[in-house]
């Protein structure tokens, strides 16, 4: 089987496999105990006509049989229908792309270190394995990621907020207008986004670095390292080449279900710092019992796996040649 017909096979895989998520998403929701439409009708100022026309549009208090389309085409089409009073009665779809870029900055920035400096420590403590640097690093890693993420954040408040009065604590409703510039606009976002940033960098960064390791630590031994380091070819070369190369195929599936999961938001970090991104929106959903909110960003997080999860499938075949699409 070539490419092309790999990639059309995976293509439709992943399209089954999409509409197979957003099935059992909906059956979650609908085995929750009562009403979705009683959050909607116990709301004082809400009018018949305002219900019925969130029954004719999305298919909310209907029987699952006949609320079922609504859903499909609501989720194929990102309508995800409208908040109740609570969150202001707004489009479900508006609120997700008002804390979308708080997220991406947070989670893309945190990640996209973590796994720089995870898989380039990684590899140099399995070629210093034994040694000092090795056990160090194996000690760190270890700490951080076993660490719980609300501990290791109200620790950097109380070092860089409290204590040295670097960054502000919490918040980030104090932002300016872009209106005033562009610098002071992202200077002061940038002063929001370090110290959570940081307490995801220290959680994450620990897993890529064992696992680096671990698949370094099995590749040295093969054959075609030996016969580069006997022609002589420089260790660095070796090491980031021909090893951390061939190695790579489940640092690749890990890095890919890690960027696909980066849009669930950091809920803890996120609620410990009052950062306005995913994460919190998640968390007052399941406050406010908020469903078409609950079901649009697990189905927009299930999504990304699956993306990120293609992607990485088409990835092994352009770093390893050893990788057969059949």
């Amino acid at each position: 089987m070539g490419l092309r017909a790999y990639i059309i096979k995976r293509i439709i895989y992943t399209i089954i496999l999409i509409f197979g998520v957003i099935t059992i998403n909906f059956f979650i929701f609908q085995a929750i105990p009562g009403n979705q439409l009683e959050a909607y009708i116990h709301k004082p100022t809400i009018t018949k006509a305002e219900v019925d026309k969130l029954i004719a549009a999305f298919g909310i208090g209907k029987p699952w049989y006949q609320a079922y389309p609504h859903y499909l085409l609501s989720m194929f089409t990102f309508n995800f229908g409208l908040t109740d009073l609570q969150m202001g009665n707004q489009p479900v779809s508006n609120l997700i792309l008002d804390r979308l870029l708080n997220t991406i900055l947070l989670i893309g920035s945190a990640d996209i270190l973590a796994v720089v400096v995870g898989i380039l420590l990684g590899a140099y403590a399995a070629h210093e394995r034994g040694k000092w640097f090795d056990s160090a690093a194996i000690l760190t890693s270890l700490a951080t990621f076993s660490l719980p993420t609300f501990w290791m954040a109200l620790v950097v408040q109380s070092i860089f907020g409290f204590g040295l009065h670097w960054f502000p604590i919490e918040g980030w409703e104090h932002l300016p207008p872009i209106t005033t510039g562009f610098v002071p606009y992202w200077w002061d976002r940038l002063q929001y986004l370090i110290m959570p940033a940081m307490v995801l960098f220290l959680f994450t960064y620990g897993g890529f670095l064992l696992l680096t390791r671990a698949c370094v630590l099995e590749t040295m031994t093969e054959d075609y390292v030996l016969t580069a380091r006997a022609k002589g070819v420089k260790e660095r070369t070796v090491l980031f080449r021909h090893i951390l190369k061939n190695a790579s195929l489940p640092i690749i599936t890990n890095v890919a279900l890690q960027f696909g999961f980066m849009l669930s938001g950091a809920i803890i970090t996120e609620n410990v710092f009052v950062y306005n991104g995913l994460g919190t929106l998640i968390y007052n959903s399941i406050q406010l019992h908020e469903v078409p909110v609950m079901q649009a960003v697990f189905f927009i997080i299930a999504l990304c796996v699956i993306i990120a999860n293609f992607a990485a499938d088409l990835i092994y075949g352009l770093l390893d040649p050893r990788v057969r699409y059949g």
